[in-house]
């Protein structure tokens, strides 16, 4: 096909044009990288989140570079407890994880202890998974006795104490407030004086003794306002204030609260949280590129990387244009044929036949696109990652735009098909409303600052905190209107407004408004903007989009047995509104929330086999695993793979499924013939609803679709090897 030797020439190019460089790091002394972490620890306690984390993730960079394990786990741990107060604690999770795999290189027991009892206060306070939060502190316990260092030992007593009375587990927390109260003139001190009282308080109003709870309670207060732990003191006004309200003293109890959350706003303000996620989000990209550092090449280099860039973009263009229109001319033909035929019975014959070959077009198109897609933006990251000289070239920013954008398209027509099918099905997953709007506006904020945009969000105070239901949905919905709005509006702003409109039983019904001031929508375009491929009001400079977000909103609230609603005026802007019912179950969300796996962490070197045919897919994948420090080898077909097998073990295997000569069913069938357990997944441009079933039954572990996420390729590996090595234990 000429479509395929286009896609081999461009591929050709991108291979010859991958060529490695080598990185060569700044360098710091320790002292110098070890006073950089103590500036990122002071800004931290000053709650000075944005200045923390940039310091942090400069130490960071030193620190990796001169291989000093024990500055790379404290950096890490200053990171973590960041974005604790920032209230990301999966991300807070992800990186004291990471801090306790360098720490466990160490012999400093200490950095050890602090870890497992953060850990332990996460897990605790804010996951709310007690028992394994108290496993963490027993843990940080061991450590502290180790070293003998008893003044540990009584901190982490301390918040022990405090996570049962947390949970109002009163009499199981009282023989460490005990062990705290023996020993609190031995190992006691200011920044423990305030949580101290403010536990008596706790257990003495537990006991109904009113008269030294009170005060308990003042004590604290009174430590709190000489010192500088504004956040214990702002607890114990809060717990103050529910032991005032236990006691009927409501304007006090009220007074308090009000200097809890005056003293909350101070340590958390919008703008310092604004600037800190910013800053966060620098520090994570790092997490993917740490090694890449500057390459000086001549102007000439310079010049021939550039032109050769330009060629790439000008030949994807080519091939964009003409996938484009294959996809869009075989749609309309269907459409065509449908409405031209006259005969009932045979009308019925041609849509059944259209719809089958509508469905295996649309699903042999996506792997075909995704195959090349993957080496595309794989490739196109590597050049990124590995010659900085080319981080500026528009033409290789705009061929990484144009692949991301095919790929976008691809997905929606993909999603479209799968509805119309009635292939898609809800899933029930537990949820916070206003975690997944602020995700939405979070992701949006490029889109949002490019038209000069401000988004707010009103969320009404009576929904629940956790819902249940398809989130991956809603946020689908949600993302295609939000984005939608910003694209049609400029120097304006777009309202995200949830308020709840019912609730029947155990199902909340929610009201959402999607609302701009934007260049709203004609009354006679109004009917049609729900359809496939229509696209109106739109000016020739204007970003065109694929014509599907609105048809697949449409379509997902059907799901949900909801209609979409729109209200439009020329000049003054759009609004949306729909409305869907969610469960709250506590008991069951807490269930669901229990069994959610959150380490992505290990301590392991894995050796990891890949088996692909394509040599540019080869590259890519090679390079996403070891950049994550695996060890990786790769065999081209079926055959290579059953050869090395009886040579080598491997702790798993990512299994390509489309391959000539024995593709990767039939290999994996023969793996486990030979009575090999080692996990298996597939790694496929293939929809995963297609393959699933004869995966599984080859004797796949999983499947993830190229292009992938690199973190969601690693969190699979890890939980499968983590699940092996159990079953042989």
């Amino acid at each position: 096909m000429p479509q395929m030797r286009i896609f081999l020439l461009l591929l050709f190019f991108l291979n010859c044009f991958a060529n490695s460089a080598i990185a060569q790091s700044d360098s710091m002394s320790d002292d110098k990288v070890a006073k950089l972490v103590k500036k990122a620890w002071n800004d931290y306690k000053d709650s000075n989140f944005e200045k923390s984390l940039i310091t942090s993730r400069i130490a960071l960079n030193y620190a990796v570079a001169s291989k000093n394990d024990y500055l790379i786990a404290k950096s890490y741990k200053i990171i973590a407890g960041n974005y604790s107060e920032l209230s990301e604690f999966d991300k807070a999770i992800f990186f004291y994880n990471k801090g306790l795999y360098y720490a466990n290189k160490t012999n400093n027991d200490s950095i050890k202890y602090s870890l497992h009892n953060n850990l332990g206060n996460i897990y605790c306070f804010e996951k709310k998974q007690f028992d394994k939060g108290i496993n963490y502190y027993k843990k940080s316990i061991a450590y502290s006795l180790k070293i003998n260092d008893m003044n540990q030992v009584y901190f982490t007593n301390v918040n022990i104490a405090w996570a049962y009375f947390d949970v109002g587990k009163f009499k199981e927390g009282y023989p460490y407030l005990k062990f705290v109260g023996n020993n609190v003139a031995r190992y006691g001190d200011a920044s423990t004086e305030i949580v101290v009282n403010m536990l008596n308080g706790m257990y003495s109003s537990y006991n109904k003794d009113y008269k030294s709870a009170n005060s308990f309670f003042v004590k604290a207060i009174q430590a709190g306002e000489n010192s500088d732990e504004k956040s214990d003191l702002s607890y114990a006004h809060l717990e103050y204030s529910k032991f005032l309200f236990t006691i009927k003293k409501y304007k006090e109890a009220y007074e308090n609260l009000s200097v809890f959350n005056e003293i909350t706003d101070e340590l958390y303000n919008q703008e310092k949280l604004k600037k800190a996620s910013i800053a966060g989000f620098n520090l994570e990209l790092d997490e993917y590129k740490r090694q890449i550092d500057k390459i000086e090449n001549e102007k000439d280099s310079q010049y021939q990387s550039l032109k050769k860039s330009r060629i790439i973009v000008i030949l994807f263009v080519l091939i964009s244009i003409i996938l484009l229109f294959l996809i869009i001319t075989l749609i309309k033909n269907i459409r065509f044929k449908k409405k031209h035929n006259l005969e009932l019975l045979k009308a019925k014959e041609i849509a059944e036949e259209a719809s089958l070959l509508k469905t295996q077009f649309i699903s042999t198109i996506s792997h075909e696109l995704r195959t090349p897609l993957y080496g595309v933006v794989g490739i196109t990251n590597m050049l990124l990652e590995e010659h900085k000289e080319l981080s500026r070239s528009q033409h290789l920013s705009s061929l990484k735009f144009s692949a991301r954008y095919l790929l976008s398209l691809v997905n929606d027509i993909l999603q479209i098909n799968k509805i119309e099918e009635n292939k898609v099905v809800l899933e029930n997953l537990t949820f916070n409303i206003a975690d997944e709007i602020t995700m939405i506006k979070n992701s949006l904020s490029f889109l949002s600052q490019k038209n000069n945009n401000k988004i707010s969000v009103f969320i009404d105070p009576d929904i629940p905190e956790y819902l249940i239901g398809d989130k991956l949905r809603l946020a689908q919905i949600l993302m295609n209107l939000v984005s939608n709005a910003l694209k049609f509006t400029k120097d304006g702003e777009v309202e995200i407004i949830v308020k709840l409109h019912d609730i029947e039983a155990k199902m909340y019904f929610l009201d959402f408004l999607i609302k701009d001031n934007g260049v709203g929508i004609a009354v006679v375009d109004q009917g049609k903007i729900f359809e496939k491929f229509v696209q109106v009001g739109r000016k020739d400079e204007d970003y065109q989009g694929t014509g599907l977000g609105l048809s697949i909103v449409k379509r997902l609230l059907g799901l949900f047995g909801s209609t979409i609603n729109l209200k439009s005026t020329i000049g003054e802007g759009t609004s949306f509104s729909f409305i869907i019912p969610f469960e709250h179950n506590p008991q069951r969300t807490k269930n669901i929330i229990d069994e959610i796996e959150v380490d992505l962490t290990s301590s392991e070197v894995y050796k990891i086999l890949i088996v692909e045919d394509n040599l540019i897919n080869q590259l890519v994948t090679k390079k996403i695993i070891e950049k994550n420090n695996y060890i990786c080898k790769v065999v081209d077909d079926g055959f290579g793979a059953l050869e090395i097998l009886d040579q080598e073990d491997f702790d798993l295997i990512l299994m390509d499924i489309n391959m000539p000569l024995m593709n990767g069913f039939e290999t994996t069938k023969r793996i486990r013939l030979k009575g090999i357990r080692t996990p298996i997944v597939a790694l496929t441009a293939f929809d995963k609803d297609e393959i699933t079933d004869e995966a599984i039954s080859s004797g796949m572990n999983d499947i993830i679709i190229k292009p992938f996420e690199p973190v969601k390729l690693f969190k699979i590996i890890s939980y499968l090897i983590r699940e092996a090595n159990n079953l042989t234990h």
